[in-house]
């Protein structure tokens, strides 16, 4: 069990799901998101990345509902630094539940699209949450190259580690939690989709990163950090 990546596709990346019940899974994803802590490894890296910087840009590829953005938008202010900070999303719905949820004036854009097409634009910090475990494995070395030549001060993935304990102990939380039945079955599933330890370094090979860490972060994430 869980010796190798499972590579079932989920039920939220069907493009076939009503909005409505895209919405849903999106807000009970963030609650998720919010009772295991799994913005604080980014936010953790974002501040050793900006360092003492007064203004930095910020691409977040794959951002859901925004409360990575948002985060990071309340971290900026509340340090009197400013922030240039976009999202893009492969996913149409998301940028109209993204921007419901979000104060006049922050300062996030919200795109749909290909991060591909970004190419060129150039951001301090580009990083993700939750979404390598959603490609291939050629769509994510190309991912980890973007991010490489994209981003002029380091870059951060944010992802599950396939972790027996969290497999087994992923669905009694969500019963408990009476989170929608798809976020139940996609987190469990997400979890055998995700990687261990020694995997990401033939990964970090194929797209010729030399200098990139993955560290295990609690409860059950596994993350790269590239700092340049």
């Amino acid at each position: 069990m869980l010796a190798e990546r499972v590579q079932a596709e989920e039920i939220m990346d069907d493009p076939a799901l009503g909005k409505d019940v895209y919405a849903a899974v999106l807000a009970d994803l963030a609650t998720v998101n919010t009772i295991t802590m799994a913005r604080r490894p980014t936010l953790d890296f974002i501040r050793r990345a900006v360092g003492t910087r007064t203004h930095f840009s910020l691409l977040d590829v794959g951002f859901g509902d925004g409360d990575m953005l948002r985060t990071i938008g309340r971290w900026a202010g509340s340090r009197g630094k400013s922030a240039q900070l976009v999202g893009i999303d492969l996913n149409p719905r998301s940028e109209g539940i993204a921007r419901a949820k979000t104060p006049a004036g922050a300062p996030i854009e919200y795109r749909t699209g290909d991060y591909a097409d970004l190419v060129g634009q150039r951001f301090d910090l580009v990083v993700s949450s939750l979404v390598a475990h959603h490609m291939t494995h050629s769509q994510l070395v190309a991912f980890l190259r973007f991010m490489e030549s994209e981003a002029t001060a380091g870059w951060y993935i944010n992802d599950l580690h396939r972790h027996g304990f969290a497999y087994f102990g992923y669905p009694i939380l969500a019963r408990l939690a009476c989170w929608h039945p798809i976020v139940r079955q996609d987190g469990q599933l997400s979890i055998a989709r995700s990687y261990r330890p020694q995997e990401w370094t033939p990964i970090l090979a194929e797209a010729a990163i030399e200098s990139a860490r993955v560290e295990r972060r609690f409860p059950f994430r596994l993350c790269v950090e590239r700092l340049k």
